[in-house]
């Protein structure tokens, strides 16, 4: 516990610093790179919960996502900003901002449960490759389903700004503040699959019909990971949203998901430390690449390759970085007490 209490402190502290720090340092566009490797970290990683330590095969990642960032873009553009202005009447605005902005980050992971409940109820009775494409057809579902809302701007894109209040800045693109909303999802994540209740979760991507033999219930802990897991892509979302200060669909495709899949697989499943390690390097990679032009995806794409044949277990297999130990998580059954 008090080990805990050391890294919180001296997180905010180096968060604290990054916020102040940083857009001194680094030109917008980088910035916007680390913004995008968070979000792609607290996405793979609430997918991990799914694919890698409850062994189900979803496909539709991003459809969550889209859930989040738009419920929480609407929020934000029709009701937020008149919350905002009033905060800040009697709050300095640094302080009204941040009292605000967790409101739609929470509404946007709710908005996202919700729909992961919706289809995971039916959807997890399936297994293997059937789950896949219930998974695919949900995301597509969602994305057709927002190009034809008006109120969230169709096939035009939502932008985040308020029709009653044009002057306020609903954007929220300090860095510090997104790696704390992310570094505590990730901890609440693997606080949730490593505890005791966890691994009922493990026994099912083990086998099915043993957990169901010891008193498991093998739908009911599929949909909750289910859940959960909707819930931090919809946090992911409202993140992404609320740091580019527009959204579309296209963000949100079949490709997005697919992406999201590979940062699981190739991290290695069953590993957060694994799926954080993919996520930032692939998210970075095609940036750092960017100098080599058309050739930049192609090698890519080889190095994608070339890490599945000499690691096909993933990056990290199913170990975690020592220091998710140094937090308290301890990978593995709980060890019995004298």
């Amino acid at each position: 516990m008090q080990r805990g209490w050391i890294a919180l402190v001296l997180g905010a502290a180096l968060l604290a610093s990054l916020d102040a720090g940083l857009p001194h340092v680094l030109n917008p566009y980088y910035l916007t790179i680390l913004t995008r490797i968070g979000v792609a970290v607290l996405a793979a990683v609430s997918l991990q919960l799914v694919n890698g330590f409850t062994g189900q095969f979803s496909i539709g990642h991003a459809g969550f996502m889209a859930v989040g960032a738009y419920a929480s873009a609407a929020l934000s553009v029709y009701l937020g900003a008149s919350w905002l202005v009033s905060l800040a009447s009697v709050l300095p605005t640094p302080l009204a901002r941040a009292c605000y902005f967790p409101l739609p980050l929470v509404a946007g992971g709710l908005a996202a449960g919700v729909a992961g409940l919706v289809v995971g109820i039916p959807a997890l009775r399936l297994r293997g490759d059937y789950l896949a494409i219930a998974t695919l057809g949900f995301g597509e579902i969602i994305r057709i389903a927002i190009l034809n809302i008006d109120a969230v701007g169709g096939a035009r894109g939502f932008s985040l700004t308020s029709p009653t209040q044009p002057g306020t800045d609903l954007r929220y693109d300090g860095l510090g503040a997104i790696y704390a909303v992310v570094a505590l999802s990730v901890l609440v994540i693997a606080r949730l699959v490593y505890s005791t209740g966890g691994l009922a979760f493990r026994a099912v991507r083990e086998d099915e019909t043993a957990a169901e033999s010891v008193g498991v219930a093998t739908t009911r802990v599929k949909v909750e990971a289910f859940v959960v897991s909707s819930f931090f892509a919809g946090v992911a979302g409202a993140l992404f949203a609320h740091s580019e200060g527009y959204v579309h669909t296209n963000s949100f495709a079949f490709l997005r998901s697919f992406e999201i899949v590979v940062f699981v697989v190739l991290g290695g499943l069953g590993s957060i430390s694994g799926a954080i390690l993919a996520a930032t390097v692939l998210t970075a990679a095609p940036e750092l690449l960017r100098g080599l032009g058309e050739w930049r995806m192609i090698l890519y794409s080889l190095l994608l390759i070339i890490t599945m044949i000499l690691r096909p277990q993933g990056l990290m297999g199913q170990r975690e970085f020592p220091v998710a130990r140094w937090l308290g998580i301890r990978p593995g059954p709980p060890r019995a007490v004298a």
